[in-house]
């Protein structure tokens, strides 16, 4: 933990928050917690909370009305002091990352497994199941207030798939336990953000699991999807959420691979996996990075199956390996 935050908040008149660019739940959900702890209790700070767009289904978050985009602030603008979280990375904030650079101080929550600590003050646990689980243990719990715990609890679910993946512990399930005796409306919190989908989700689900590609006798699945094949559904990245996880929890499979194209030409890739398959190793190998059973990389190519081809054989010599001890 950082053992002097209170005391480094006290010192400093400006804060800004940021998260990784696509901001998921557990970002928008560790930012909002800690912009809403802010301006609760230091009231005289000035502070702004810099996401990307986030999905409609976190505005119910307190004052998510007050996320700022990057390209609304001064690039000139120097923050006594920065926190980024859920971003192993300075340049995965995104344009965010000119603040974060020339604030005095800077912070760095997260829990993906990082090249280095980038930060002035780190508190980094790859084990633990989300950044809002590291937030909820570094705030005083008597002042997590239902607003707060909103937030937390929302990033929580969201990177464990509802408590169901591995990093799921036994504190994990503490903290969410005493984020839901604060009274917070749990059960809607999971149907409206976890498992909700639009009739746009949908289509684009069916679309992507009927196009499937399988390898390794069944234990690899993977998908792709083009500008071409979101323009047949009007669909949006943002209708991409949850994809590769219902990927994953098809029968034999132990990895899931998918890569969907950005707006700027490149491919998204995400993986998951069931078994021991470590797929930072595996993103690794494009530059991208995450946990053992959750990993994504972003990469710039004209055949994106070519990369599921490269993503193929890196798994093949992780099972092989595994088979053989």
């Amino acid at each position: 933990m950082i053992d002097n935050f209170e005391i480094i908040l006290s010192e400093v008149k400006s804060v800004g928050i940021a998260g990784h660019i696509r901001p998921d739940g557990d970002c928008v959900g560790s930012c909002m917690a800690m912009y809403n702890y802010l301006v609760t209790y230091y009231p005289t700070l000035q502070v702004s909370v810099i996401l990307e767009e986030i999905p409609h289904i976190f505005d119910f978050f307190k004052n998510s009305n007050k996320i700022k985009a990057a390209d609304s602030i001064s690039k000139d603008t120097i923050f006594d002091l920065f926190i980024a979280l859920d971003c192993s990375e300075a340049a995965r904030l995104g344009d965010a990352s000119v603040f974060f650079n020339n604030a005095k101080q800077t912070i760095c929550i997260d829990h993906h497994i990082s090249k280095g600590k980038f930060a002035d003050y780190n508190y980094i646990i790859p084990d633990d199941s989300s950044t809002c689980e590291l937030v909820y243990n570094q705030l005083p719990k008597d002042r997590i207030t239902p607003e707060i715990a909103e937030c937390l609890y929302t990033g929580i679910i969201h990177d464990t798939g509802v408590f169901q993946y591995s990093c799921t512990t036994e504190a994990t399930m503490k903290c969410a336990g005493y984020l839901m005796s604060l009274g917070i409306n749990f059960p809607k919190i999971c149907d409206d953000t976890y498992y909700a989908k639009t009739m746009t989700q949908n289509k684009m689900l069916g679309y992507v699991l009927s196009n499937c590609k399988t390898y390794l006798n069944g234990k690899v699945l993977a998908a792709v999807i083009t500008h071409e094949d979101m323009k047949k559904f009007n669909a949006k990245t943002k209708h991409l959420e949850g994809i590769v996880q219902q990927m994953r929890n098809t029968t034999g499979v132990e990895v899931a691979v998918f890569l969907y194209q950005l707006d700027n030409g490149e491919y998204k890739g995400s993986t998951r996996a069931t078994g021991d398959v470590d797929l930072t190793v595996v993103t690794g190998h494009f530059g991208g990075g995450g946990h053992k059973k959750a990993a994504g990389f972003s990469v710039d190519c004209n055949n994106p199956w070519e990369v599921v081809e490269q993503v193929v054989e890196l798994v093949s010599i992780q099972l092989s390996k595994l088979e053989n001890n």
